[in-house]
């Protein structure tokens, strides 16, 4: 395998692990009512865990409530079940066909909390960046024994892991500095 292909293979997974803290973090609380906040979850619908944007539409009327208007009204029960399960400590509503959710501001303890949670988040992503990057090593290494690649091939290869790296931790902390401030002035 080409060193071309390692990299590229290695970079997906790289980018992979950033778009799952966007949406890790699309779910934390920041004092603003957003759909970010319970679409991803899981409410048992018939036996089945189903996401609550699948069941439901999610709308924000204003910066401190969200609606949530279930598209089988018969499973609103199950909706405010799973709500208040949630770690969210929201009090869910029941206003006929639909569920109101009021978003009280944050203090600033439960802020500086949340930050934590953020950097904590960032932390591990870029492990796991830092182990791609080992495995992307470790594979072009590999392929340099076997006489497959060069060991300039090699070299260059490394050095396009590295970049790859910085690239997607500078990408981290920058994702972990922005939803921090967004928490802190929220």
């Amino acid at each position: 395998m080409s060193a071309k292909a390692i990299l590229a293979g290695h970079e997906k997974n790289m980018e992979k692990t950033v778009e799952i803290l966007r949406n890790e973090l699309r779910g934390l609380r920041t004092g603003r009512a957003s759909a970010g906040l319970v679409e991803h979850l899981m409410v048992e619908y018939y036996g089945t865990p189903t996401p609550l944007r699948q069941l439901a539409a999610i709308a924000c009327p204003e910066a401190a409530s969200l609606v949530i208007k279930p598209f089988d009204v018969g499973c609103i029960k199950d909706i405010e079940k799973a709500i208040r399960a949630s770690d969210l400590s929201l009090a869910p509503i029941l206003e006929g066909k639909m569920i109101r959710l009021n978003v009280p501001p944050l203090s600033e303890e439960r802020r500086k909390q949340i930050v934590g949670q953020v950097k904590q988040l960032g932390e591990r992503s870029k492990v796991s960046i830092r182990n791609i990057r080992r495995d992307a090593i470790k594979q072009l290494e590999d392929e340099e024994k076997a006489k497959r690649i060069t060991e300039d091939e090699r070299d260059k290869g490394k050095e396009e892991a590295d970049d790859l790296t910085k690239k997607c931790a500078d990408e981290v902390d920058h994702i972990v500095k922005t939803k921090s401030d967004e928490i802190m002035t929220g």
